[in-house]
């Protein structure tokens, strides 16, 4: 195969993704902007969290609540639990590495928060740890997988969520939970602050 041909391959593969998660999750992406807007909308917060490459979309996303996403607009209130790099250390050093989300979010975590977990890679007994922690705090789940994902959905409740890319591609799963993140942000914004850009 020329360069070429993989780069187009590499697209293609992609687009194809792109348009399955469309089809497939159009009305659950919908629940879960709807999810996030009650809570903010509650004075609750967003927690966010992911391993290795996940870490970068949950942190993306809790940048867009604060900051901004298109246009501007009043900081939303969220926290990622993968930004405290001595945070993650101590407690994986004196506990256990399988306790670093669960721990912050019993300190950090509150009744009707909503928690946003994006995982690529398949299933990883901290987040396991952390899904249990958020339940028994009564803290909904937002759950971003792909298909190969089979542990964490059957943890889930009935107020949870899950989002699952149609593919075993690591790359093509943190593709479609890119977008979806961008599909949320928009969402959210115009559910809260309106459809207008300013």
């Amino acid at each position: 195969m020329s360069l070429q041909n993989n780069i187009n391959h590499q697209i293609t593969e992609s687009i194809q993704t792109q348009q399955l998660l469309m089809s497939d999750t159009a009305e659950l992406i919908e629940f879960a902007a709807q999810q996030i807007v009650n809570a903010l909308l509650a004075d609750k917060k967003i927690l966010t969290c992911g391993n290795a490459g996940a870490v970068a979309n949950a942190q993306y996303f809790t940048t867009i609540m604060i900051n901004r996403y298109q246009r501007e607009r009043p900081s939303l209130p969220a926290i990622s639990l993968v930004n405290d790099v001595q945070m993650l250390t101590s407690i994986a050093l004196t506990q256990h590495y399988d306790d670093i989300f669960a721990k912050q979010l019993r300190a950090l975590g509150q009744a009707a928060d909503v928690l946003l977990i994006y995982s690529a890679e398949g299933s990883e007994l901290n987040l396991v740890k952390l899904i249990n922690a958020a339940h028994d705090k009564q803290i909904s789940v937002i759950l971003l997988i792909g298909e190969n994902e089979t542990t964490l959905p059957v943890l889930l409740n009935e107020a949870d969520i899950c989002i699952s890319v149609p593919s075993q591609s690591v790359q093509r799963i943190q593709e479609g939970h890119l977008l979806i993140t961008h599909c949320l942000c928009d969402l959210i914004d115009s559910q809260l602050f309106g459809n207008q850009l300013l």
